[in-house]
């Protein structure tokens, strides 16, 4: 990796694009601390360095980089981006008219991308709401009475206008900078925490040595974990026939198809999460915790066994959701067929769709384990050494993902530069 940014900054087209991603990031982290008017921020800081904000609260303060605990115009986020998103890809599935538009190459893309655009508006204003209620319910606005109601309207305004923005800068880094813009910025949120995470290690170091050095070794091993599991692949192999036309012979050549292991990314883990922390936000707006909605709700706690078996589950289920989306075993099978592709003692056709579902189905499950196991590991071992590490596996995931994507590009654009050169 070290190597492949030493000989990236050495070509100037690059080094002026790894830059821009750079000017990118600090106006980003900049946004995430410039304090949207009317919020009491010092109260705010000071609830979240007790503990005393609620879970949801400290959910989205993560992805956020901190954003949450300012009170900051940046304070929703990739959020919104990334749950409109993902809505779109499962209505693509649901809805005929969007699914004609994902098949219809770059016109269509773009078109998906406006919508998934006004979608991201229309929850960050959804989302805005929220959290200025949760604010205004635990008293961290400035102002009060009759002055709640303009207060309500800027804060809402701000944040939602602050969506808009950081999806518009991580579009710019997609056009002008090095990797997936959205990615980008949530990493750099999640690394922006990493200074308050190495604090929180140093307090428990009084406390508990040989738990902090266990969280240490497994942070280091789980790393390893998620890039050799990342890059791993299963290839199914496909010879082609041979053919002539005209004078010349075609084909006659052995190839395979990869599957990754883990084809969906993090993408099961951000909507699992998602979807478990609707019962935490929705307990952030009751004031009453004596009656059986409160109590059922209660069950959902991030460190709880019953969050875990269902955040397991659902990671499983939506890694096979994503498996279907993005292979279709039968497509698949035509396709070999017509350009004269077989797999070795397969029979063209339904064996070979049903071949190539029977191996999709056993890699995603793998997968999925291994999204799961990385996901609750923390959950498990923040119960037993209570520590709270309870979201680290997600956050660790989601950035070492990141960084081989970004790697990854980083090399296809220096070989593309170098083929381009060739050819000059």
């Amino acid at each position: 990796m070290l190597e492949t940014l030493r000989n990236a900054w050495k070509i100037k087209e690059i080094r002026n694009k790894i830059l821009f991603t750079i000017f990118i990031i600090l106006v980003f982290r900049v946004g995430s601390v410039i304090p949207v008017p009317y919020i009491d921020v010092e109260a705010l800081r000071n609830a979240s360095t007790d503990g005393t904000t609620n879970e949801f609260f400290s959910y989205l303060s993560i992805l956020t980089g901190g954003g949450l605990e300012y009170g900051a115009i940046f304070a929703m986020s990739v959020t919104p981006y990334i749950n409109s998103s993902i809505i779109i890809q499962l209505l693509c599935v649901a809805i005929p008219a969007l699914e004609r538009l994902s098949k219809e190459g770059e016109e269509g893309q773009k078109k998906l991308a406006q919508i998934t655009r006004y979608a991201t508006v229309i929850l960050a204003l959804i989302q805005g709401t929220a959290y200025f209620i949760y604010l205004n319910n635990s008293g961290f606005l400035s102002v009060s009475g009759g002055a709640v109601i303009f207060a309500a309207f800027v804060i809402v305004l701000a944040f939602t206008a602050g969506s808009a923005l950081v999806m518009w800068l991580g579009e710019q880094i997609d056009v002008k900078g090095i990797g997936n813009g959205i990615s980008i910025l949530l990493f750099a949120g999640i690394l922006s925490r990493g200074p308050q995470a190495f604090r929180a290690l140093l307090a428990y170091w009084e406390l508990q040595k040989v738990a902090v050095v266990g969280i240490v070794v497994l942070f280091l091993a789980v790393i390893v974990f998620i890039v050799w599991m990342t890059n791993a692949e299963r290839r199914i192999p496909v010879q082609y026939a041979k053919r002539v036309v005209g004078n010349k012979m075609y084909g006659g050549q052995n190839t395979h198809i990869p599957i990754k292991v883990n084809m969906s990314g993090v993408m099961p883990i951000i909507f699992a999460s998602s979807i478990l922390m609707l019962p935490t936000m929705i307990l952030s707006f009751m004031t009453s915790t004596d009656n059986f909605w409160y109590k059922a709700l209660s069950l959902f706690s991030v460190q709880g066994i019953f969050y875990a078996v269902i955040y397991f589950i659902l990671i499983i289920g939506f890694a096979y959701f994503y498996a279907t989306i993005q292979f279709n075993p039968i497509e698949m099978a035509n396709n070999l067929r017509k350009n004269g592709g077989a797999i070795p003692g397969i029979r063209p056709g339904k064996s070979t769709s049903d071949f190539i579902s029977k191996i999709l189905s056993r890699i995603t499950l793998m997968g999925a384990l291994f999204l799961s196991v990385i996901a609750i590991l923390p959950i498990i071992i923040g119960s037993v050494g209570e520590i709270n590490i309870s979201l680290g596996g997600t956050s660790v995931l989601i950035m070492v993902g990141v960084a081989l994507d970004t790697v990854r590009n980083l090399e296809s654009q220096m070989m593309m530069r170098h083929y381009k050169g060739f050819l000059d």
